[in-house]
């Protein structure tokens, strides 16, 4: 394997590409035409353009990157997370065009990527299912039956879409009355999102928590579990902090959840990276929910634990290497690691995608922080694609001190010119209930209503403070330079000589004054 084409865009392509550069291997990007300048792009060996800013025109084009890394002498190609990389189809033409597709076979993409058949593989593992249906619900079945079925199951129930991911086509139902309804919009969405509008039905568990497993399998037969990675702090079904380990999971709980991951992951012959998800209600029983047929976002704090780098791992399982990684090192975590998506969203607007210019980026730094981002300053973040900027990964020799050192990056961390969640997660660190560990996936949106619209970015009196002080050097700089400058003149432009009288400068030490412009400069964003 000498080059690989990159399969998508953004902060996961310039992780693919640095791993790449780490292994010696050349590395091809792609591009759709607002992405023509991307950091992605400029770190690659190589670049092609493959179509317009519409994903559909660009990175879901199967036959334009088969073309691309044809036409670049690429022997593999790696899909990263998110458009094709779930998708048999594409797996099955890199493998028809002779090449190495990083990541599972398209025999077990469509096999796990059903979430009905991954119940079923689950199950004929002997891993414990959420009760709910085992077949696809497809639009040819009525209502009627479905309530039929629902009332077996018992509410509350989840409707979920059978091809379904990121909270995509789910939707909960807690009665009879509300289920036709909730059936079409899910119907609808899951059409949408995915051109499947077949769904699958769940009960709901009371509070449960998000909790999943790494896995990495070679072609050989090993399967290699990781530590459990907690991703209960979800907003509206989407992941927004993950962490490894977990607190809820106990030595022997995490012996139990991990074994039975791996088991059905040799069931279905799985190799490459993959992530097997489990709900785990408040006495301590787990479920298989599904499984993800790729690398995850959340991978990085899997690697600060374990100091293992899972994309070098994707690449040397695709051209054929056995894993050498010893079991006992994968399933004990190495301090704590916690992971924060940074999004170009306004949180104070309802979490509205803020896209635009980054006008300045200042990344935090420092003991145990790692910023996987493909955004830098000057460019652009684009309306047509997920508004992740960056992960922003703390780690610590312990959970208390993982969360402060994330409280700190998060201080440092400055976007200007976008909205970003920043200002969010300064929040909810200091929630008590998450430093305590007291929540369930549906904690985080629970807490949001209750802060009834309280505006995340409020001023606080020390930054107020400096932005007097900085007026006052303003004012103080001016008078000095012309003797005839006075207080009405600052609020006329730069320049104006009318009305002008003597005047005094303020009575404050320059020597004071020049200290709280340090302070302010210490502390700006």
């Amino acid at each position: 394997m000498k080059r690989i084409l990159v399969a998508n865009r953004g902060e996961i392509a310039v992780r693919i590409v640095r791993a790449c550069r780490d292994m010696g291997i050349g590395a091809v990007a792609v591009y759709s035409d607002c992405d023509r300048a991307a950091r992605h792009v400029r770190l690659a060996d190589e670049a092609v353009h493959i179509g317009g800013n519409a994903p559909g025109e660009s990175y879901l084009r199967i036959d334009r990157l088969v073309d691309a890394a044809k036409r670049t002498g690429a022997d593999a190609v790696h899909p990263g997370y998110g458009f094709l990389a779930e998708k048999e189809d594409f797996a099955s033409a890199c493998r028809d065009a002779g090449l190495t597709f990083i990541g599972p076979t398209p025999e077990a993409i469509a096999l796990m990527g059903s979430k009905t058949a991954a119940r079923k593989a689950a199950i004929e593992a002997g891993v414990p299912v959420v009760p709910g249906t085992e077949d696809p619900l497809g639009p040819d079945v009525p209502d009627a039956t479905i309530a039929g079925v629902a009332d077996g199951i018992g509410y509350p129930i989840m409707i979920k879409a059978v091809a379904g991911g990121g909270g995509k086509g789910m939707r909960v139902v807690t009665g009879a009355d509300e289920l036709s309804s909730a059936i079409r919009a899910a119907r609808s969405e899951a059409q949408a999102s995915f051109g499947d509008p077949a769904i699958y039905l769940e009960r709901r568990i009371a509070r449960p928590r998000h909790v999943e497993v790494q896995l990495l399998g070679d072609r050989h037969g090993t399967v290699i579990p990781f530590a459990e990675r907690e991703c209960s702090i979800q907003r509206r079904h989407q992941k927004v902090i993950e962490e490894t380990p977990s607190m809820a999971v106990s030595r022997p709980l995490r012996l139990r959840i991990t074994s039975d991951a791996a088991a059905i992951a040799r069931s279905v012959g799985y190799t490459s990276a993959g992530t097997i998800e489990f709900l785990l209600d408040e006495e301590g029983h787990f479920y298989f929910l599904e499984m993800n047929t790729r690398l995850q976002v959340e991978h990085p704090i899997t690697e600060m634990v374990s100091g293992i780098d899972l994309v070098q791992w994707q690449i040397r399982i695709a051209r054929g290497e056995k894993l050498t990684i010893d079991p006992e090192v994968a399933l004990k975590p190495r301090g704590h690691a916690i992971e924060c998506r940074i999004y170009a969203e306004d949180a104070d607007a309802g979490f509205l995608p803020s896209p635009g210019h980054i006008a300045a980026l200042r990344v935090p730094g420092g003991p145990g922080i790692r910023d996987d981002s493909g955004a830098e300053t000057g460019a652009d973040v684009p309306i047509f694609y997920d508004p992740m900027i960056s992960k922003l990964v703390a780690w610590g020799e312990d959970r208390p001190q993982a969360i402060g050192r994330m409280r700190r990056a998060l201080r440092e961390y400055d976007v200007q010119g976008i909205k970003t969640t920043v200002p969010f997660f300064r929040w909810m660190l200091e929630q008590q209930d998450f430093v305590e560990g007291r929540f369930h996936t549906a904690y985080l949106d629970e807490i949001l209503v209750s802060r009834a619209g309280e505006p995340f970015t409020l001023p606080d009196e020390e930054r107020v403070e400096i932005a007097v002080i900085a007026a006052a050097i303003e004012h103080s700089s001016r008078a000095q330079k012309d003797p005839a400058y006075t207080d009405s003149d600052a609020n006329r432009p730069t320049g104006s000589s009318v009305g002008r009288v003597r005047s005094n400068p303020p009575n404050q030490s320059r020597a004071s004054l020049w200290k709280a412009r340090a302070r302010a400069e210490g502390l700006r964003g």
